[in-house]
């Protein structure tokens, strides 16, 4: 910028200063009074409409419904008392097929794991030899019997002929001593005939009782050189014995309801529903020192031969009836660190908590011994949304059992 153009600048501002004076000189300040007057007009108006919006009338909300739910009215009944305890399943009967006579196996009438009735032939040894010796037997016996025929006779005539003197009494006593002596050679014939009779039976070995064969531990065709070797085992299933060991604090009521009439005992597979029954017919005669328990035993019908001799099983027993229990829902009961807690409804329909003491369990069900009257209504669900004193709507009463 050249030195003639700053200096224009400068006199130009000069010129602008005295005006700038006048205005500020212009300006006046104004009256603190009217101030404060202005802020407490503005104060009243605000205090007025807080106050119009505190006292206006504000539209109350609906009160709620009181909240529904389901309920059981309790009423006494009678159910059934049941003790259950792990079992195993034992044969009546379980023997070993033996050979008692040497031979070749000729047959094998059963098959490998059948079922078979009493007398049932199972095994066939040949019985050529034994033929033989029986037949012999019997011949034997033939010729004992007529060499009887002849002393009796020769020993009856000797014996007149004595008693009139025509033979000496020596011959007599001789001819008596033949016969005597005859008669205990067919007796021993007799017993050589029924001994080769036994052992040809023998070779047929047959089903002592009815019941279900192992698999064959000899073939066709082997030789049984050894007698009393053994061939297979045979059990019977039907009945089967169930056998169980209750502990001794349970042995009375068990002594007690079995003195009355034979407990009925149910059976149950991998913790189903009982599928076999039978009377409880052994109880031992001591308990076990060590264990604590006693041996008891159920005589299981098992016309379908599903159990098998060895099988772990459930027993249930019987133990007679409960009259006027009350029984609630399991899902309505909850645990809690003072005991077994179910909510009921009391008679201003509002919320309350019970502790009971529970006993034995009827399906979903559970008998409710103490903390419970009859006619008291037991809530069954929601019990999460309830607080004790809530006021409530019962929703469906149950009805008596």
């Amino acid at each position: 910028m050249s030195d003639t153009n700053m200096a224009e600048q400068s006199n130009v501002a000069v010129q602008r200063a005295p005006n700038l004076e006048s205005s500020i000189e212009s300006v006046q300040p104004c009256h603190p009074f009217k101030h404060a007057i202005s802020i407490l007009v503005v104060l009243a108006i605000a205090g007025s409409a807080v106050w119009w919006f505190l006292n206006r009338t504000h539209p109350q909300p609906a009160p709620r419904p009181p909240m529904k739910v389901s309920v059981l009215v309790l009423m006494p009944r009678t159910v059934p008392i049941y003790r259950s305890y792990p079992a195993t399943t034992q044969a009546m009967q379980s023997v070993t097929i033996q050979a008692r006579v040497t031979g070749y196996l000729m047959e094998q009438d059963a098959t490998d794991g059948a079922d078979v009735a009493s007398g049932a032939l199972l095994y066939r040894i040949d019985a050529k030899d034994y033929q033989a010796a029986f037949e012999q037997a019997r011949a034997s016996l033939g010729q004992a019997s007529a060499s009887v025929a002849y002393s009796r006779a020769n020993n009856g005539r000797n014996q007149i002929l004595a008693r009139d003197g025509w033979v000496s009494r020596d011959a007599a006593d001789q001819s008596q001593s033949n016969f005597r002596q005859g008669q205990q050679s067919q007796a021993n014939a007799m017993a050589a005939l029924d001994e080769a009779a036994l052992n040809l039976s023998r070779t047929e070995i047959r089903a002592p009782f009815a019941g279900r064969l192992s698999y064959s531990q000899v073939f066709k065709g082997s030789l049984i050189s050894v007698a009393g070797a053994t061939l297979n085992t045979l059990v019977q299933l039907d009945p089967i014995y169930v056998s169980f060991s209750p502990a001794d604090t349970n042995l009375d009521e068990i002594i007690r309801e079995q003195a009355r009439a034979p407990i009925e005992t149910a059976v149950s597979v991998n913790g189903g529903e009982p599928s076999h029954s039978g009377p409880l017919t052994f109880i031992d005669n001591q308990v076990s020192p060590s264990t604590g328990t006693i041996l008891l035993r159920a005589t299981i019908g098992n016309a379908d031969h599903l159990l098998l001799p060895g099988q772990y099983v459930t027993a249930q027993l019987h133990l007679g009836d409960l009259k006027g229990a009350l029984l609630v829902p399991q899902s309505a009961v909850t645990a809690t660190q003072i005991g077994q807690m179910v909510m009921i409804v009391g008679n201003d329909d509002k919320v309350e908590q019970r502790i009971v003491k529970l006993g034995d369990t009827e399906g979903d069900m559970v008998v409710v011994t103490d903390g419970l009257k009859a006619g008291e209504r037991v809530v069954t669900g929601d019990l999460q949304k309830l607080k004790p004193g809530a006021p409530v709507q019962p929703d469906k009463e149950g009805v008596p059992f």
